[in-house]
Protein backbone atom coordinates (compact mmCIF):
# COMPACT_ATOMS: atom_id res chain seq x y z
CA UNK A 1 0.00 0.00 0.00
CA UNK A 2 1.33 3.38 -0.97
CA UNK A 3 1.61 5.91 1.84
CA UNK A 4 1.23 9.60 1.19
CA UNK A 5 2.81 12.15 3.48
CA UNK A 6 1.54 15.68 3.82
CA UNK A 7 4.32 18.18 4.27
CA UNK A 8 3.26 21.65 5.38
CA UNK A 9 5.64 24.57 5.57
CA UNK A 10 4.59 27.28 8.00
CA UNK A 11 5.67 30.87 7.72
CA UNK A 12 6.11 32.49 11.11
CA UNK A 13 5.63 36.23 10.82
CA UNK A 14 6.28 37.16 14.42
CA UNK A 15 9.28 38.08 16.55
CA UNK A 16 10.47 35.53 19.08
CA UNK A 17 12.66 36.15 22.10
CA UNK A 18 14.18 33.69 24.53
CA UNK A 19 14.65 34.54 28.20
CA UNK A 20 16.81 32.88 30.80
CA UNK A 21 15.28 33.62 34.18
CA UNK A 22 14.85 31.77 37.45
CA UNK A 23 11.87 33.96 38.37
CA UNK A 24 8.39 32.56 38.67
CA UNK A 25 6.18 33.33 35.70
CA UNK A 26 3.81 35.69 37.49
CA UNK A 27 6.74 37.75 38.75
CA UNK A 28 8.25 37.89 35.27
CA UNK A 29 4.86 38.88 33.78
CA UNK A 30 4.59 41.66 36.37
CA UNK A 31 8.10 42.88 35.48
CA UNK A 32 7.23 42.87 31.76
CA UNK A 33 4.02 44.76 32.48
CA UNK A 34 5.92 47.36 34.47
CA UNK A 35 8.83 47.72 32.01
CA UNK A 36 6.97 47.62 28.69
CA UNK A 37 3.74 49.28 29.88
CA UNK A 38 1.66 46.18 29.19
CA UNK A 39 -1.18 44.36 30.86
CA UNK A 40 -0.30 40.69 30.48
CA UNK A 41 -3.17 38.48 31.61
CA UNK A 42 -2.81 34.83 32.62
CA UNK A 43 -4.50 32.53 30.11
CA UNK A 44 -5.69 28.98 30.40
CA UNK A 45 -2.75 26.60 30.13
CA UNK A 46 -2.04 25.26 26.66
CA UNK A 47 -2.27 21.47 26.51
CA UNK A 48 -0.57 19.55 23.71
CA UNK A 49 -1.53 15.86 23.76
CA UNK A 50 1.33 13.77 22.40
CA UNK A 51 1.84 10.04 21.93
CA UNK A 52 4.07 9.60 24.99
CA UNK A 53 2.34 12.14 27.27
CA UNK A 54 1.30 15.72 27.15
CA UNK A 55 2.76 19.20 27.39
CA UNK A 56 1.09 21.72 29.70
CA UNK A 57 2.39 25.20 28.96
CA UNK A 58 1.63 28.26 31.06
CA UNK A 59 1.09 31.47 29.11
CA UNK A 60 0.18 35.13 29.46
CA UNK A 61 -1.36 37.34 26.79
CA UNK A 62 -1.42 41.06 26.02
CA UNK A 63 -3.42 42.34 23.05
CA UNK A 64 -4.20 45.75 21.66
CA UNK A 65 -5.69 46.82 18.32
CA UNK A 66 -2.57 46.03 16.30
CA UNK A 67 -0.14 43.98 18.39
CA UNK A 68 -0.09 40.83 20.45
CA UNK A 69 2.52 39.75 22.99
CA UNK A 70 2.56 36.30 24.57
CA UNK A 71 4.76 35.06 27.37
CA UNK A 72 5.24 31.30 27.44
CA UNK A 73 6.99 29.14 29.95
CA UNK A 74 9.14 26.88 27.79
CA UNK A 75 9.11 23.84 30.09
CA UNK A 76 5.94 21.83 30.68
CA UNK A 77 4.19 22.35 34.02
CA UNK A 78 3.05 18.75 34.08
CA UNK A 79 5.49 16.15 35.37
CA UNK A 80 6.14 14.44 32.12
CA UNK A 81 7.68 11.25 30.83
CA UNK A 82 8.55 13.01 27.59
CA UNK A 83 12.22 13.11 26.62
CA UNK A 84 11.89 16.78 25.72
CA UNK A 85 9.08 18.38 27.80
CA UNK A 86 9.50 21.80 26.17
CA UNK A 87 7.30 24.01 24.02
CA UNK A 88 10.33 24.69 21.82
CA UNK A 89 12.78 21.81 22.40
CA UNK A 90 15.33 23.33 19.99
CA UNK A 91 15.87 26.22 22.43
CA UNK A 92 15.43 24.32 25.70
CA UNK A 93 18.14 26.44 27.37
CA UNK A 94 15.61 29.29 27.55
CA UNK A 95 13.17 29.28 30.46
CA UNK A 96 10.63 31.56 28.78
CA UNK A 97 9.65 32.58 25.27
CA UNK A 98 8.15 35.93 24.30
CA UNK A 99 6.23 36.08 21.03
CA UNK A 100 5.41 39.48 19.54
CA UNK A 101 3.06 39.76 16.55
CA UNK A 102 2.99 43.02 14.59
CA UNK A 103 5.38 44.68 17.03
CA UNK A 104 5.68 48.41 16.54
CA UNK A 105 6.32 51.33 18.89
CA UNK A 106 7.11 50.02 22.36
CA UNK A 107 6.86 46.45 21.03
CA UNK A 108 9.41 46.93 18.24
CA UNK A 109 11.93 44.11 18.34
CA UNK A 110 14.98 46.28 19.10
CA UNK A 111 13.22 48.00 21.98
CA UNK A 112 11.84 44.75 23.39
CA UNK A 113 15.26 43.07 23.45
CA UNK A 114 16.80 46.16 25.04
CA UNK A 115 14.14 46.29 27.76
CA UNK A 116 14.25 42.54 28.38
CA UNK A 117 18.00 42.57 28.97
CA UNK A 118 17.58 45.43 31.46
CA UNK A 119 15.15 43.48 33.67
CA UNK A 120 16.80 42.36 36.93
CA UNK A 121 14.81 39.10 36.78
CA UNK A 122 16.30 38.19 33.39
CA UNK A 123 19.85 36.79 33.23
CA UNK A 124 19.94 36.64 29.43
CA UNK A 125 17.66 37.54 26.54
CA UNK A 126 18.02 37.27 22.81
CA UNK A 127 15.97 37.27 19.66
CA UNK A 128 15.95 34.41 17.21
CA UNK A 129 14.26 33.51 13.95
CA UNK A 130 11.20 31.31 14.59
CA UNK A 131 11.39 29.97 11.03
CA UNK A 132 14.60 28.17 11.95
CA UNK A 133 12.97 26.21 14.79
CA UNK A 134 12.14 22.57 14.18
CA UNK A 135 8.99 22.72 16.34
CA UNK A 136 7.76 26.14 15.23
CA UNK A 137 4.21 24.82 14.76
CA UNK A 138 3.90 24.77 18.58
CA UNK A 139 4.01 28.57 18.46
CA UNK A 140 1.28 29.08 15.87
CA UNK A 141 -2.14 30.21 17.13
Amino acid sequence: MKTLTLEVEYDCDFDLFGLVSSSREHKLAWALNHTLGLRLVKQQDLIYPLNQGRLVISNYLYENEVSTLRLFRNRSLDPSTLKKPFLAPDVKEYDYLVQVCNGTGRLASELVVERLTMLPDVQYACQFDPNELKFKENLLF
